[in-house]
């Protein structure tokens, strides 16, 4: 099971991108409403917890990230929050560096993991 699939219960959709171009409504007839980056889904669609799924999903894309079941991802704002356990260190820095290769995210928070 991915990281997707485990904590947003989604399979990943063929077009699913992990830094999309944001789709303007059909309604939406100005400029001034853009999504914010954070806020964007991983079609390009407004999705509150967009960034969140959007770093889940450039986890699974990284062939160096195994899904920890001990580890959760969420957002506050434009900040990526980990949550749990991860098994080393080194694994820990990839994956901020991941997450701050997401569009959006303009900071990792890692204050609620443990290593080991």
């Amino acid at each position: 099971m991915g990281w997707l699939k485990r904590l947003f219960g989604l399979e990943k959709l063929e077009n699913a991108q992990v830094n999309p171009t944001p789709q303007i409504s059909q309604s939406t007839t100005t400029a001034t409403e853009k999504i914010p980056p954070e806020r964007l889904g991983l079609n390009g669609e407004y999705d509150q917890s967009g960034l969140a799924k959007r770093v889940t999903l450039a986890f699974d894309e990284d062939p160096q990230l195994d899904d920890f079941n001990t580890l959760w991802v969420a957002q506050t704002g434009s900040t990526v929050v980990l949550k749990g356990k991860v098994p080393s260190q080194n694994i820990l820095n990839k994956m901020i560096s991941v997450a701050n290769s997401v569009n959006g995210a303009t900071y990792v928070d890692t204050t609620q993991v443990t290593i080991g």
